[in-house]
């Protein structure tokens, strides 16, 4: 019994080594696995993303254009590093209107917007992180404009200067500085005029730009609903315009129309910025961004300027000098306005100098 006991102590005790060993194989062949399956998942992430990613693009009123076109060169471009099919849905009306779809629920990934004030009031509202205005070159004002006249063909109402705009009888289109931004750069580059002619007399400038005002026989709520007024449907003398959206006009109508530009204009830059809290949601802070980073692209500064932006390239900009009148005096809004903040307090918000001078 003894003998037999013994037998299946050392029976029992090389099992238990066997199981040892197997055990050691076993977990050896597990972790051999290991890299392969890491391997598989690195391949994975170098792998273009498939499918298609979706954005919104909330923008001002004359930019359709130039969107239809930079849409399907940044599509191209994105498709080509990364894989990726984007589709952007544009969204288009007054600035101040637009700013304040987005801050209502208009889930925008980016806007391209006509003021820095209005991206100001996204990000006082919490959708757009403090510093935005530091995330792209220039002041993330990736093109500019400025403030001109558009005239009937002949210039039969003779309009060189914005004294000839308030003269009696002469009917002005401009849309309202309350829903559009391009109305306030018309607002404050007729405003700096006056304060110049004037010496800084406030309350002859007041004068000035209420009789301006009194000429205003449409006060749509957009630029592009003031152009259609003007070129479409042929009422006024004379239409206050983003430079961009008269050359458009005469482009298209050239034997209608022509520009005038004012000795004394405004250097008007829209503002462009991701919409922090909707791209987090959506998942699209990566597209988003690039969209408005190959803003600054030669490729795209180009284009902006074929449809009558001024590129933010100086060099590209140059390019086009028989595009643009380079050589007119430009005021901009922080060193002749003190900034947005300053301006939107002083003259647009309620009660302020537009409420004062204009009546309806």
């Amino acid at each position: 019994m003894k003998n037999k006991s013994s037998l299946w102590k050392k029976i029992a005790a090389l099992t238990v080594a066997l199981t040892s060993v197997l055990g050691v194989f076993t977990g050896c062949a597990g972790n051999q696995s290991s890299p392969s399956a890491a391997g598989s998942d690195a391949e994975s992430a170098a792998k273009p993303t498939a499918g298609t990613v979706s954005i919104t693009n909330v923008s001002y009123d004359p930019t359709r254009e130039l969107y239809e076109q930079y849409n399907q060169i940044f599509q191209k471009y994105w498709e080509k590093e990364k894989g990726q099919k984007v589709e952007i849905t544009q969204s288009h009306g007054g600035s101040g209107k637009q700013a304040r779809s987005v801050l209502e629920g208009n889930e925008a990934d980016v806007v391209t917007l006509a003021l820095e004030g209005d991206v100001d009031e996204l990000q006082k509202g919490g959708l757009i992180d403090d510093g935005w205005v530091d995330e792209f070159p220039k002041s993330s004002a990736p093109y500019t404009s400025t403030i001109v006249f558009l005239v009937r063909k002949g210039n039969p109402r003779n309009i060189k200067d914005w004294d000839d705009v308030v003269k009696p009888g002469v009917e002005v289109i401009t849309p309202d500085p309350k829903s559009s931004g391009g109305a306030r750069w018309n607002f404050l580059a007729a405003w700096a005029y006056a304060d110049k002619k004037f010496g800084g007399d406030e309350a002859k400038d007041k004068e000035f730009l209420k009789s301006l005002y009194s000429n205003v026989t449409v006060l749509d709520s957009g630029a592009r609903g003031a152009t259609t007024t003007f070129v479409e449907n042929g009422q006024g003398d004379v239409l206050l315009a983003w430079e961009n959206e008269a050359y458009l006009s005469k482009k298209e109508h050239p034997d209608d129309f022509e520009i005038v530009t004012p000795s004394l204009s405004i250097l008007a830059q829209p503002s462009v910025a991701v919409v922090d809290a909707n791209v987090k949601k959506h998942g699209t802070e990566e597209v988003a961004k690039a969209y408005l980073e190959y803003l600054y692209s030669d490729e795209a500064q180009r284009l902006e300027a074929k449809n009558f932006y001024r590129p933010s390239d100086p060099d590209i900009l140059k390019e086009f000098g028989g595009t643009f009148n380079l050589n007119v005096k430009l005021v901009n809004i922080d060193d002749d306005f003190g900034g947005w903040n300053k301006a939107t307090e002083k003259f647009f918000a309620d009660g302020a100098i537009f409420d004062q001078i204009y009546k309806k």
